[in-house]
Order: structure tokens, then C-alpha cells, then sequence
């Protein structure tokens, strides 16, 4: 059901459903290692080939055939015709050996320690197997996973990166909420275009434009004479709800325009945050094909009092003992700072007390 500004304010997970319940993940494409960090794998990558290829020294000291010089001790030398050939650690071994004696196990000629085949090597694929899988669709991709790839000889890879258009539509000439949000869009995978609007005809117009696959308009989302993003988006397309049962960011408003859709959050940070995390990022994870990431549960040092009937957003701080809250409406940016976790009481739920566990989503 669609509602707009005059019905009453519907709940949170209701309006995640108008946002993004039809959102398809977007296209994939190829691109370099170098600017995979952060994506989303679009399929899973599977190794061609093991690595190592081949018996590949673990330390430096010299190769050696196992069987040849098997119990050699500094009482009972084996003395070779000539020394063994020196590798370094990650050389393969050559021909005809399979092991690697630590440098002080020759000595004037002589072997004088004892070693056992493969000691001190690497074998075929000990690292990786061939066709591994070694990153799964959906997996935002991270240092480790290009660690991976590049040892395997990867130089690409599939990913998922939706392109969100960012329009900054407050009144203040000072957007700091702007680059917030596209930071937090790039850390979850996404890409950005910021455009700059003001008026009713100019945010309409900047909804309509571009090639992205959502929009998020920051400010002008409340009902005041200089408030003009919802009027645009029903300008521009459709406004599906505008009042949503959450604090903060009761005014948020969520619709579509041009066949992509458009997420309007209030300019207030706090209320612009909760906004994002609770509708703009699960937005984001739907577009870009993510597997659903899970809270964590951390106990709570001091009580969260919510109202019934409101999705109340709750930032967080982590300490060794648990999670402190911060507070939610109107938190000053010099507490706001702290936080690096939300909490999001149900809105059947009256919070929590000092003690509970709950359920703590990472900025």
C-alpha cells in the first residue's frame, strides 16, 4: 500500500520493503585487482591451478635428496662430491631433490643433519588446491581475498558495484552529511556521483538525471517552507512513503523515480545515519547481490528506554565489558564520534535493561 505524508508514520521494516523489495542486483563487470578491494564478487572465483606448482622451499639452506643424506648427524657426516645447491624461501626445488636443509646442517663439505623427505618444503598446492573456491558470490571482498588472487595468478576479477547518485539538497552551505554518506556507500561496496540541488524543478531534475541505479537525497525531507525533496520526488516519480515509524529520521521518505529507487533522509547527521543504515544500506547489499551480513550480540553497561511503536536507532560505543549507548535523536556530533555499532529496538520492544544482550550492527 502506498501511503504519503498525511497517513500515519509506517513501520521501519515496511518501508524497507517499498524501497527495495523490487531492486535487482545490478550488472557485473570485470575489473582489476587493483580496484576490487571493497566489492562485491558477482560469482564465486575458483583457482585454475595449485599453488605451488611444484615442491617450493619453505626456508633458505640447501636442496637436498632426502634419501641420499637421511641420518647424517655431526658424529656420522655424509660427505658430498659437491655442495647442494643454496635456494632462498618460495624458490622451487630443483630437479632430483625434495627437501631443504637449514644452512647450518653443511658444513666443510659435509652433511651433518639429519632431514627427512619434503622437510622444510612446500608441496603441490599446499598454499591452494586447484579449483579451490576461493572467494563465494555475494563475499565483499577484502585484503586477504586479493592476497589469494594475486597468488594464483589473477590479474581481474567479477564484481557488483552499484552507482548511487548523492544529491545534496539542504540549505546549509556546509554538506559535511553528504561526503559522510558516500564514504559509508564505498565501504559497503558502492559507487557515488554527487550532484548539488536546490528548489523544488532542481532536486526533481537531479532525481531524473544520471545513469545510476539508486538515488539518496540528504536534507529536505521534513514538512518546513525551505523542505522541497519530497516534493520533487512526487515531481519526479513516486513518493511510496514519506514518515517512517523510526527515531531518528521520522521524516524520511522513500519512492522511485526514473525506474530507480530514491531514498530522501533529514540533514540532521544522527538522523541522516540511522536513516542510511536502516534503509539506504540493506539497499545497497540487495543491488549489489551481498550475502546478508549478521549482528553481533554484546551486552549492554547502561539501559535503552524506547517508545512503543517506533523503530527506535540507538548508537553504540565497544568497550572490553560490552556496548555503552550513545543516545539516538539529537546526539551532538562530539558523542555521535564515539560510535562504531548501532542497536535497533523493535517497536514492540520498551528497550533494554543494564545486563541484556543485544543485537549490535557495525557502523
Amino acid at each position: 500500500m502506498i501511503r504519503n505524508a498525511s497517513s500515519a508514520l509506517i513501520p521501519l521494516r515496511e518501508a524497507a520493503n517499498l524501497l527495495g523489495g523490487a531492486a535487482a542486483p545490478v550488472a557485473p563487470a570485470t575489473v582489476p585487482l587493483a580496484e576490487a578491494l571493497g566489492r562485491v564478487a558477482a560469482a564465486a572465483v575458483v583457482a585454475h591451478a595449485a599453488v605451488p606448482a611444484g615442491l617450493t622451499a619453505m626456508r633458505d639452506g640447501f636442496a637436498v635428496e632426502a634419501a641420499a643424506v637421511g641420518g647424517a648427524s655431526a658424529y656420522a657426516p655424509i660427505f658430498l662430491a659437491r655442495p647442494p645447491p643454496w635456494v632462498e624461501a618460495g624458490q622451487p626445488l630443483p630437479s632430483g631433490t625434495d627437501a631443504v636443509l637449514p644452512p647450518e646442517g653443511f658444513a666443510d663439505g659435509m652433511v651433518v643433519a639429519d632431514i627427512a623427505p619434503r622437510e622444510g618444503v612446500f608441496g603441490v598446492g599446499d598454499d591452494v588446491a586447484g579449483n579451490a573456491r576461493l572467494i563465494e558470490a555475494g563475499i565483499r571482498i577484502q585484503p586477504l581475498h586479493l592476497l589469494v588472487l594475486e597468488a594464483v595468478g589473477l590479474t581481474a576479477v567479477e564484481v557488483r558495484q552499484p552507482l548511487l547518485r548523492v544529491v545534496a539538497a539542504g540549505t546549509s552551505s556546509l554538506d559535511t552529511v553528504s561526503p559522510l554518506l558516500r564514504r559509508l556507500i564505498a565501504r559497503a561496496g558502492g559507487a557515488t556521483e554527487a550532484v548539488r540541488a536546490r528548489g523544488v524543478e532542481e532536486i526533481a531534475e537531479a532525481l531524473r538525471g544520471g545513469t545510476a541505479d539508486a538515488v539518496l537525497v540528504v536534507g529536505g525531507s521534513g514538512f518546513g517552507r525551505s523542505d522541497h525533496s519530497a516534493a520533487a520526488l512526487a515531481l519526479a516519480g513516486e513518493i511510496r512513503a514519506h514518515g517512517i515509524a523510526m527515531r531518528p529520521g521520522e521524516t524520511t521518505a522513500v519512492g522511485s523515480a526514473a525506474g530507480r529507487p530514491v531514498l530522501v533522509v533529514p540533514g540532521r547527521p544522527e538522523a541522516a545515519l540511522a536513516a542510511f543504515l536502516a534503509l539506504g544500506r540493506p539497499l545497497i547489499a540487495r543491488l549489489a547481490g551481498a550475502r546478508e551480513s549478521s549482528p553481533r550480540r554484546h551486552v549492554l553497561l547502561r539501559k535503552i528506554v524506547s517508545s512503543i511503536g517506533l523503530s527506535e536507532v540507538v548508537f553504540v560505543r565497544s568497550g572490553p565489558d560490552g556496548v555503552e549507548p550513545l543516545g539516538g535523536a539529537g546526539l551532538p556530533l562530539g558523542r555521535l564520534v564515539q560510535a562504531d555499532g548501532i542497536v535497533v529496538v523493535e517497536p514492540e520492544s520498551e528497550g533494554f535493561q543494564a545486563g541484556e544482550e543485544a543485537e549490535v550492527w557495525a557502523l
